[in-house]
């Protein structure tokens, strides 16, 4: 029985190993699989465990489940980000591109072999309640997250609007860990968001690349260069900004450049090795731009920033960045799964592997805060201040015009005074106005 079951196995990898190369003809037809001995040899012993298990074990294992559960473990030995998703998981990533999920509002990683926080999203409960990057997870409930895969711990976060989810959290500088009782909301991320702050000088924040992220950005700027005949200068805010999709944070550089390279990426075989190129745009943002990250800035976000960078088109001020630098291809399957697969590694325009190093800034600013009695807060340690967390903050009553301008200033205000990095990244740009004056003179 087992000779014949063992048959079964090996007929039924057969089949697995053809689908699996399904989404790509020219990747199976060099694939040197075949010709190896070697393999066919771990594929009996491979079949040889499944009958074991289907005839021993104490309970009656569908194949299926086995199946799903060894390629799970197979990509789990590559590296954190390569994953199997399983048809609904597949569906949930297909949902969070577009920026509407229900969940918590964290982006995480799996960082020295223990589930980190790349960065809660902005306005979210996760960010309401003061998780920040850098924390880790060491229990989702009260099941421990040690060897849990990126994609159990994202399915256990996520879950109805309205249910609650505990979090045990270990953050540096911290003697006991935090509990946090997360009620679960309806994530619908506005990636976007714009304001002047003060005349000639306009602000852009980007807290998530997904799908439509470059349009918003266009609008944005249209707004913001119509409200400042001239301007004089752009604050491109990526702080605690997780990355997204690729092509978005190609066509936001692409914004500002108009020519040169974006990024390419390098990987094993011919076509994951691509080039993305600037174009020549219509309208040309020809103002100084500072870009403001941290270590909660990954993946798309160090693409603009390295980008920018490299080409002399901005000044990258703030923290270290975090060093997610590898690029996952999302692969379907014929079931409705997908693999989500690391297949090459990405570089700046100057050659600079983005990967576990991040991009380091042109000028090193760290987050201040002041605490009770006057002392700075460690730049690890702090909350970020919103408006309505500063003294003597205004509220939005007024409904005529006039007042709701003096109050969107009043809140500007308060938001450049509450944070050093966005001061400093102001008088850079007033700085530059000033000695351009100067050398003109």
């Amino acid at each position: 029985m087992v000779k014949n079951r063992s048959k079964l196995c090996l007929l039924v990898l057969a089949a697995l190993l053809i689908s699996l190369g399904g989404w790509s003809t020219i990747r199976a037809a060099k694939s040197s699989v075949p010709d190896n001995p070697e393999v066919y040899q771990y594929l009996r012993l491979f079949s040889d465990v499944m009958s074991i298990v289907q005839d021993n074990y104490v309970e009656k294992v569908e194949q299926k489940k086995l199946m799903y559960g060894a390629i799970n473990g197979m990509l789990r030995e590559l590296d954190p980000h390569s994953s199997f998703l399983k048809p609904e998981d597949y569906k949930e990533l297909q949902i969070e591109t577009k920026g509407k999920f229900g969940g918590l509002g964290i982006e995480i990683t799996i960082r020295d072999n223990i589930l980190t926080v790349v960065a809660p999203l902005e306005g979210t409960p996760a960010d309401k309640a003061g998780i920040q990057a850098g924390d880790q997870i060491m229990k989702i409930d009260e099941t421990p997250t040690q060897d849990m895969s990126l994609t159990d711990a994202v399915q256990k976060m996520r879950g109805p609007k309205g249910t609650k989810v505990k979090l045990t959290i270990i953050r540096k500088g911290e003697r006991k860990p935090f509990e946090f009782e997360l009620v679960r909301d309806i994530i619908s991320i506005q990636s976007v968001k714009s304001r002047s702050l003060e005349p000639g000088y306009g602000y852009v924040r980007i807290s998530s690349f997904q799908s439509g992220t470059a349009n918003d950005l266009r609008k944005a700027l249209d707004q913001l260069e119509a409200e400042n005949p001239g301007m004089q200068g752009l604050v491109l805010d990526l702080r605690n900004d997780p990355g997204g999709l690729l092509d978005q944070a190609v066509e936001v550089s692409d914004e500002f450049l108009d020519q040169g390279l974006i990024v390419y990426t390098g990987g094993r075989l011919d076509n994951q090795k691509m080039r993305f190129e600037a174009h020549k745009n219509s309208r040309v943002h020809n103002y100084p731009i500072v870009v403001l990250v941290n270590s909660g800035s990954a993946s798309a976000s160090e693409i603009v920033a390295g980008a920018l960078q490299d080409q002399k088109r901005a000044i990258i001020m703030g923290e270290q960045t975090f060093g997610k630098g590898s690029v996952q291809t999302v692969i379907p399957l014929n079931d409705g799964s997908a693999l989500r697969l690391t297949t090459s590694l990405y570089y700046t325009p100057s050659g600079k592997s983005i990967q576990a190093k991040g991009i380091t800034p042109d000028i090193m600013v760290k987050r201040e805060t002041v605490k009770p009695g006057g002392e700075e807060a460690a730049a690890e340690d702090q909350p970020r201040v919103r408006e309505k967390d500063l003294p003597r903050h205004m509220e939005n009553q007024k409904s005529d015009s006039s007042g709701k301008q003096e109050t969107a200033q009043a809140e500007t205000k308060k938001m450049v005074e509450g944070d050093n990095q966005l001061r400093r990244a102001l008088d850079l740009l007033k700085g530059y106005k000033i000695m351009a004056q100067t050398l003109a003179k």
